[in-house]
């Protein structure tokens, strides 16, 4: 019997930064924004829950994994 490929590997893409948002109908939403730079804030309540989402959104121009001196000077 041939073996083939490892059916698990990856294509070298990886998760950085993670983004979870509980709103459960009639109650108060909360979210969570983790990324592997270190970075690790939380939110309660609607307003609270928005300006993460926008800070986790901007987080991506800056996250210094996402964004190396290294990559810039590839480009």
């Amino acid at each position: 019997m041939a073996v083939g490929p490892d059916p698990q590997q990856g294509d070298g893409r990886f998760f950085v930064a993670w983004l979870h948002i509980v709103a459960p109908k009639g109650a108060v939403p909360t979210a969570t924004s983790t990324c592997a730079c270190g970075r690790d804030r939380s939110a309660v309540g609607h307003r609270k829950v928005l300006a993460l989402v926008e800070d986790h959104t901007a987080h991506r121009d800056a996250c210094p994994l996402r964004n190396s001196s290294a990559g810039r000077n590839a480009a």
